[in-house]
Order: structure tokens, then sequence, then C-alpha cells
């Protein structure tokens, strides 16, 4: 593939602060936060709520892939869409975009609120998603654009925090709020977040814009959608009762695989492409990337086993289990804000690998856990696992940023915002699958007395098993759904520690000892990825 330069262009500055910089720069940081913490909290607010859903008395009725789906469409459409949210970005100014995803994520929370079934909740969720792609990239371009490179590690790091504030406040803020209202409320806790966000964007953001207004690529947004989409699908039929080899999952998988290829080839032949490849020229991007999309990917398939299995086997109520989910948060956050001093000592390198085996361990470390293991010993777990994850998203997030041309700061933001949401609708989707085909495995045996329509139920999920347990009066069949869970989860959670642990080989290969990016990114950043890659 040839490198076409990436000429800078010159930014212009308009609305409050008048300059590329804004004169109350925190203020500016505080403002994406909170409009990045609110979208974060979408994703992670509906783990405490799946039990919910599925009951169809409580909720919606929703089976185990209706459930995939409600937590994957959100997920899958911000991943899709935050390529196009970048370009919009770098093409109206951060400013505008962040406003527009604001009302966009507004209006499909409340409809999302009132949706008569799955199938509406999927949709509306997707739109939600659409509004979280516009957000995300334009906080990180705020973000980057409006500090001084002394300070932009630290307001990325702060800005980073928001993932760790959305996992604290998520669960607890979805517990409490099914404690006392109907599921729909998990949603409109949106409206008043946006209306503080709204009001900051037109006070304290100042709109800034690039001379050189970036080509809208439709294509890639619809090769990207439809990509994505096809492979969730197909790794979803791939945990129904048919299986891996079922023509539906591996149609699907092949064809989305094929666009995703295909898009791909596409972007890299343009001069002015909407998914621009040629950002994984810079090594420390192309290897962040995929280290930060393998960590949210353990991260996201652990949530959304760790809430069945506390709500399940521990028999904890809604918000009692978001408040030992929200424990993760605290290391999220501690993990964060320590990152830039522990880089300094230990270099980044060392600091994402400490952080990736940290994770990586306590990941795995969900094979000691049992129907009796202490609560605060599992909460001790997730606030371990935070902290490594809180050691590696920072500095891998500030490093990849610094490796590009300031006038792509909205492409890069927008790369580097969507590896959570791939990751965790992949992480989802597929531990979510390996999971349920685990469950099935170790349970039809305790299943073989019952009516075929009973068993088929039966066999859905471990919620579904002890509906049946319970409608039938079979204690004995409740204690097979939680020993099969277990079995279940023992089996998930491996897979889940070695794909993490992966990303520690990715930091070692990818970030070799020399001069930080970071710090040659004081100047102007104008150099393009390839060139940079050259003289590193």
């Amino acid at each position: 593939m040839s490198h076409r330069p990436m000429a800078p262009a010159t930014p212009t500055a308009g609305g409050p602060g008048g300059a590329a910089a804004p004169a109350r720069p925190w203020w500016t940081v505080a403002v994406a936060v909170l409009a990045q913490t609110l979208v974060l909290l979408d994703n992670t607010v509906l783990n405490v709520a799946m039990e919910t859903l599925a009951d169809p008395v409580r909720g919606l009725g929703a089976g185990s892939a209706d459930l995939a789906w409600a937590n994957a469409s959100y997920s899958l459409v911000f991943a899709a869409g935050s390529f196009t949210g970048g370009a919009l970005a770098d093409r109206y100014g951060p400013r505008r975009v962040l406003v527009a995803g604001l009302v966009v994520l507004a209006a499909a929370a409340t409809l999302a609120a009132f949706a008569p079934g799955a199938t509406e909740l999927t949709v509306t969720r997707g739109f939600m998603g659409a509004g979280g792609a516009l957000i995300t990239p334009a906080t990180l371009a705020i973000v980057t654009r409006g500090t001084a490179p002394a300070h932009r590690t630290r307001a990325i790091a702060i800005w980073a925090s928001a993932g760790g504030a959305a996992v604290a406040l998520g669960p607890v803020v979805g517990g409490a709020l099914l404690t006392r209202f109907w599921w729909g409320s998990v949603f409109l806790v949106n409206l008043p977040v946006v209306a503080v966000c709204l009001a900051g964007a037109a006070l304290l953001v100042p709109e800034v814009r690039y001379a050189e207004r970036r080509v809208l690529d439709t294509s890639a947004l619809v090769l990207s959608v439809l990509g994505l989409g096809l492979v969730v699908y197909g790794v979803i039929r791939g945990g129904r009762p048919a299986g891996w080899t079922s023509p539906a999952a591996l149609l699907a998988l092949a064809v989305g695989l094929a666009l995703l290829a295909a898009l791909v080839v596409t972007q890299s032949r343009r001069e002015t492409p909407g998914f621009d490849v040629r950002l994984f020229a810079e090594p420390r991007f192309a290897g962040g990337s995929v280290t930060l999309l393998l960590l949210f990917f353990g991260l996201a398939g652990q949530l959304f086993y760790c809430a069945f299995y506390l709500q399940g086997v521990h028999g904890l109520s809604a918000l009692a289990a978001g408040g030992v989910m929200a424990s993760a948060a605290g290391g999220i956050v501690l993990g964060n804000q320590v990152s830039p001093a522990l880089c300094r000592l230990l270099t980044v390198r060392w600091c994402a690998i400490a952080g990736i085996l940290l994770a990586g361990l306590t990941f795995g470390g969900y094979v000691a856990f049992t129907a009796d293991t202490p609560v605060a010993w599992i909460a001790g777990v997730l606030f371990a696992q935070g902290t490594g994850i809180g050691l590696v998203v920072a500095p891998m997030t500030a490093e990849m940023m610094a490796a590009l041309p300031r006038r792509y700061t909205g492409a890069g933001a927008a790369v580097s915002a969507a590896t959570r949401p791939v990751g965790s609708t992949l992480g989802v989707a597929v531990l979510g699958s390996v999971l349920a085909t685990a469950y099935r495995g170790n349970i039809r045996p305790a299943l073989d007395g019952l009516a075929p329509g009973t068993r088929d139920r039966a066999m859905d999920s471990a919620e579904a098993t002890r509906a049946v347990a319970r409608s039938l009066n079979r204690p004995d069949l409740l204690a097979a759904a939680n020993r099969a869970y277990l079995h279940a989860m023992y089996v998930t959670a491996t897979w889940t520690a070695l794909l993490s642990l992966a990303g520690a080989v990715l930091v070692i290969g990818y970030f070799r000892p020399r001069p930080s990016q970071t710090e040659a990114a004081s100047g102007d950043g104008s150099a393009p990825p390839a060139d940079r890659a050259h003289r590193s």
C-alpha cells in the first residue's frame, strides 16, 4: 500500500474562547468527560437489567439471543458509526457534532424506555448507539485539541476515567432504578444528563474547525455496519442450539468478513477515505488499537456473565449486584490516575504490560469462584481487574493520538473510540456464545426427563432453567442450573484470560524502547504516520 502524505490543515476557531485552545480548558474537558461518561453509562447500565428483561412479567420475556442483540446493537452501531462521527468532527467541528449526538441519544433513549418488545428495544438501542458514535470522537477531539501538549496526557487520563465512572455508575444506577421503577427508567435517566451537557457545550466548549474539510464516505459506513453486523449475527447464531457449523452462522460470518475486507481495500485506494487505513502505518497506533480492543473484549464479556453469576447463582438483588460490579470502576479510575506517574517510572510499554497481565489474571480468576465465594472477595478481584485496565487505557490512548497529525485527531479519535465498542460487541457476542454453548452441554443430562417443549425452553439459558424448575417445584433442577452455569463460566473465563493476555504480546512487539511519541508530539504533529514510523 502506498503512503500519500497527510498535509496539515489550518485550524479555525470561533465561539467561546476564540482559539484552538480554550481559555478555560479544564471546564471544556469536564463537559467532554460528562458526555463521554453518559455514552459509556448507556452500555453498562443494561447489564443488571438483563434478568429483568428476561422476565415475562417484570420485563419483556426476552430470550438469550434477544438479550445479546439488545446489548450488541448499541455497541455495533456505535462502533461502525464512529468512523463517520470522526469525519463529521473534522468537517464541521467537534462541538456541533457533540450537540447533534446528544440530541439523537436523548430522542432514542426516550423511545427505548417505552419499547413494547425485544425487537423494538434492539432497534432503539441501535439509534442510541448512533448518538454515541457522534459524541465519543467529538469528546476526544475536544480534549486533544483543547489542552496544551504539557497537559494533554493528564486530560486524556481524565477523559479515559469516564470509562471507570460508567462502570461504577451503570450497575449502581441501573440497580437502584430497577428496585424502585420499571425497566424503562434505565433509559430515561439520560435526559437530565443530556440537558446539562447541552448547556455546557453552549457555554464552555469552543467551536474549532479545520479549513480543509474531510469528505464524508457513506460507503464506509454501510460496509462497516453490514460487515460488523453480520459477523456479530454469525457469532450469536453459533451459540444457538444448531451450533457453529450451522449454515446460517457460517454464511453470516463469511459474508461479514468479506464486507469488512472490502471496506479495507476500497478505503486504502481513496485519496480522502472515511476510514483511513493509513493510520495503521504507525505501529504504536495499530498495536494500541488492537490491544485496547482485546481488553474491552474481555471486560464487556466478563461483565455480561458476571451479572448473571451474581444475581442467578449468588441470588443478589439487582442493586446489590450493581454495587459489587461497581468495584471494578474504582480500580479503573485509580489505574487511570496513577498511570502517568507509573509511565514516567516504567515507560508506557511496561506500564501497559503490567496492566494487561493484572487484568488477564483476574479474568482467569473466575475459575476459582463458586456459589459460596464471599462477595467481598469477588469485589476485590473486580477492583484489581479495573486497576489493570486503567493502567493501560490512558497511556495507550495518549500514545496512539500523539502518533497522528493534528489534522487527523478526529479520524484517530474515531478509531480509538471504535476499539471500545467493537471489542465490547465482539466480547459479549463471542463470550456469550461460548457461555451458552458450554451451559447447554452441561445441563442437557439434567433435563432428560422433561417433556420436549419444556426441555427446549429450559435449554435456552440458566434463567430459563430456573424458571422451569420453579414452575415444576424441582429444587434439584435449580441446583443443576447453578452447577452448569458455574461450569460454563469457568470455560468462558479461561478463554477471556487467554485472549486478553494476547494484548501483552502486542505491546511487547509494537512498543519497543524508543523515543516517546507523546513527547515528540509537543509540536504541531504534522508528519504523516508512515514517516514518523521510519524516523522512530
